[in-house]
C-alpha cells in the first residue's frame, strides 16, 4: 500500500516547484528560475561581506523583498532626475523583465556573493551608471543636466532601496538580527561599492535623509507615467491578482508624503497588509527551502570550512 505521506507530499512537491520556477523566472529573467550567475555563487573564497546570521541576509533572503522591491520603485519615481535617467536609458517598458532581472542580480550577488563576485557586479553597475546622463525637466520649466553616477542620485536610489525594504520587512517578515540599525548600516557598504560616500548607517541617518531630500521631491509627468506602469505591468496572467495583492501592500507601508506625492489613494493598512501577509506566508511554505542564491552561498561556505577544518 503507498505510503500516505508520500501520496500528500508529492503533489505539494510538485505545486512548490511550478509555483518556485514561475516566480523566481520572473525576478531573475531566467526560465529555469535558477540563471548561471545564481548557480556561480557556490564558488569563491570568503564569506562575502555580510555572511549567515546578518541582517542583510535575513532581509534579502525573505519573500517580503517581493513587496520592498515594487515600493522601492515607487518612491525612486518621486526623484525627478533618477525617474529621468529610468525612463530614458531604460528598455522597462519595452521589456520590463529585463531590469527587474539586473536589478534582481546586483541585490543578489551583492547579498549573498564572494567578496570578489560582490566587487565585479559592483564595477559592473558603475560601468552602466557612467552612461547613464542626459536632461530632465526640475518642474519649473528648466531642463537640468543629470549623471546616474553623481552622489546624490546614488544616494537617493540606495535609500530607497534601504528604506523599502526596511519597512516592508518590518510589516510581513517580523525580527531583523541586530534591528533596524544593524540592517542600514551593513547595506550601507553596497552604497559604497558603487560609489557612494556618505550613506546612511541607522535608522536615525536613514530618517533624517529623507527629511532632507524631501524638498527635490516631485510628481512629474515621468512619474505618473512609471506609476502607471506599475500599477498594470505586463505580467503573465497567473501572476497579476497577486501583484496586485503585493503592490497594495507595497502601498500600505509608504511613508505619508510619498503616498500623497503620488497620488495614491489612503487603502488604510489592516486589509492590505493582512492580504499581502497571507499570500507571502502561502508563498513561504511552497518554497520552504529558500532562496537558491543562499543555498549556493551555504555551499561556498561548507567548502571553506571543510577546506578549514582538513
Amino acid at each position: 500500500m503507498p505510503d500516505l505521506r508520500s501520496l500528500v507530499s508529492a503533489p505539494r512537491r510538485a505545486l512548490s516547484a511550478w509555483v518556485g520556477a514561475g516566480l523566481r523566472g520572473i525576478v531573475s529573467g531566467d526560465s529555469t528560475g535558477t540563471p548561471q550567475w545564481v548557480l556561480d555563487m557556490k564558488d569563491g573564497d570568503d564569506a562575502g561581506y555580510f555572511g549567515p546570521g546578518s541582517a542583510v541576509w535575513a532581509v534579502h533572503g525573505d519573500l517580503a523583498t517581493l513587496v520592498g522591491g515594487i515600493r522601492a520603485l515607487l518612491v525612486q519615481a518621486l526623484h525627478p532626475a533618477a525617474i529621468a535617467g529610468v525612463d530614458q536609458h531604460s528598455t522597462y517598458r519595452a521589456d520590463p523583465l529585463a531590469r527587474l532581472a539586473g536589478t534582481t542580480r546586483w541585490l543578489t550577488v551583492t547579498t549573498f556573493g564572494s567578496r570578489a563576485a560582490a566587487d565585479r557586479e559592483a564595477a559592473r553597475v558603475r560601468g552602466m551608471h557612467r552612461k547613464v546622463r542626459g536632461t530632465y525637466d526640475a518642474g519649473d520649466g528648466e531642463q537640468r543636466p543629470y549623471r546616474a553616477d553623481e552622489e546624490r542620485l546614488l544616494l537617493w536610489v540606495h535609500a530607497a532601496f534601504t528604506d523599502s525594504f526596511l519597512a516592508t520587512h518590518e510589516a510581513f517578515a517580523g525580527g531583523i538580527p541586530g534591528g533596524a540599525d544593524a540592517y542600514v548600516g551593513e547595506w550601507a557598504t553596497a552604497a559604497e561599492l558603487v560609489g557612494a560616500t556618505a550613506p546612511p548607517r541607522s535608522r536615525a541617518d536613514l530618517d533624517a535623509y529623507m527629511a532632507d531630500v524631501a524638498g527635490n521631491l516631485a510628481a512629474t509627468e515621468v512619474t505618473r507615467r512609471t506609476l502607471e506602469f506599475l500599477r498594470r505591468p505586463p505580467l503573465p496572467v497567473a501572476a497579476r491578482a497577486g501583484y496586485a495583492v503585493l503592490l497594495a501592500g507595497a502601498v500600505s507601508t509608504l511613508r505619508p508624503e510619498h503616498r500623497e506625492l503620488l497620488g495614491l489613494p489612503d487603502g488604510g493598512v489592516r486589509v492590505p497588509r493582512a492580504a499581502t501577509g497571507a499570500l507571502l506566508t502561502t508563498l513561504r511554505t511552497l518554497l520552504s527551502d529558500g532562496p537558491p542564491a543562499a543555498g549556493a552561498a551555504r555551499r561556498r561556505l561548507e567548502r571553506l570550512e571543510g577546506a578549514t577544518s582538513a
